[in-house]
């Protein structure tokens, strides 16, 4: 059996977020690490827009990675995020990137303030 050619040449943590109490009663969101992944990463066509005050770079990544069973920690899901140092790409869908399910592909997308 012969799989895609991927390379897999970005290393990224996967993340989820949690409430977690902030010490007034309250709860605040809290990013935690899940894992790091080895994974491909294709940028999309990007767009700029005006909110408010600022400029914001949208640019849709697709990101593939090596598939994990359904209801493994390590398998990415839609509201999660990949960090690669200080860049974050929100995770927006997740599919089965090759008929066999070896490999996982991410829609996500990076939003950065200019």
């Amino acid at each position: 059996m012969r799989w895609p050619t991927i390379r897999l040449n970005r290393k990224l943590t996967l993340e989820e977020a949690q409430r977690v109490p902030d010490g007034a009663g309250g709860q605040i969101e809290s990013w935690v690490a899940l894992g790091t992944l080895w994974a491909s990463v294709k940028a999309g066509t990007g767009r700029e827009r005006g909110q408010q005050f600022l400029t914001v770079s949208d640019v849709p990544y697709r990101i593939i990675v090596r598939a994990e069973p359904a209801g493994s920690p390590a398998r990415p899901k839609p509201d999660q995020r990949f960090r690669d140092g200080a860049r974050v790409f929100r995770i927006l869908a997740v599919a089965e990137h090759d008929a066999n399910a070896h490999f996982l592909m991410c829609h996500a997308r990076e939003e950065v303030v200019a």
